[in-house]
């Protein structure tokens, strides 16, 4: 009888060594292993469309015969431009959270121009004449531009930039009518590449990930323009000339437009 329990002791001495190392490694956790998530992308190229208005000037109109020896020659109205739409789009890449650049192609639609000289003859000034001048102008604008991102409040970006590039600048449509004296002339179109540059002002709004409502200022020079040869109504007036020059053409333009992502 002992001998019988005592091989019964064993045996369940042994199924007990057995079963509690057992129990003793499900009381012990699995080991956790954490990834982190990946830091999102901060580079990247994105797309850009826009469109917006312009508010255009420019410093004075030139033509080698004003100020004629016998005559003078004073402007009520030295001229101004109408505002136009403008549409452009472009690609950039996003360096880091602070700089980007862009590469776009804008067309500016044609703006309305018009103004008033008088001339009076010195000898008589009793004998006064008016010009009243107008004409179209358009332009399509090549920029390269540099961005700061001023940081991200809340998905909100201000940013200042600045751009240079080339500006085809196209006069047409330009009419001399000089109704006092029953007479006056008009010019050919005439267009032209001048060098361009441009300071950038705006905010971005974070839609997503990928998308950005902006909304821009731009201050830019577009350098001069030009008609084509001037023409007298009657063709005996009529004397060569190089045309009229529009100079310093500089405009205050606002821009709504959208930034998208491509990685």
């Amino acid at each position: 009888m002992r001998s019988t329990v005592t091989r019964s002791g064993v045996v369940a001495a042994l199924v007990t060594a057995g079963i509690l190392p057992a129990h003793a490694a499900d009381l012990i956790d699995p080991p956790v292993i954490e990834y982190e998530d990946p830091a999102p992308a901060i580079g990247g190229w994105y797309l850009r469309g826009y469109l917006g208005m312009t508010n255009q000037n420019f410093k004075g109109l030139d033509y080698e015969y004003f100020d004629a020896p016998g005559w003078e020659q004073t402007w009520p109205d030295k001229g101004g431009f109408g505002s136009s739409p403008l549409f452009g789009a472009g690609v950039g890449y996003q360096v880091n959270h602070w700089l980007r650049g862009e590469l776009t192609a804008e067309y500016r639609g044609k703006a309305s121009f018009s103004a008033l000289d008088r001339v009076t003859e010195i000898a008589d000034p009793t004998n006064v004449m008016t010009n009243e001048y107008s004409a179209k102008k358009s332009e399509w604008l090549l920029l390269a531009s540099v961005y700061a991102d001023l940081g991200n409040f809340h998905g909100i970006v201000p940013y200042v930039g600045a751009g240079i590039g080339a500006s085809r600048n196209t006069i047409s449509h330009f009419n001399d009518a000089n109704v006092m004296a029953g007479g006056g002339g008009y010019a050919g179109t005439g267009s032209q590449w001048d060098l361009a540059w441009a300071l950038h002002a705006g905010l971005g709004y974070e839609l997503n990930e990928r998308a950005t409502v902006d909304f821009g200022y731009s201050f830019v020079h577009l350098g001069d323009g030009k008609t084509g040869q001037a023409h007298n109504y009657d063709p005996a007036f009529s004397r060569p000339n190089s045309g009229f020059k529009f100079k310093d053409l500089y405009s205050h333009d606002v821009k709504v437009g959208l930034r998208y992502k491509l990685n």
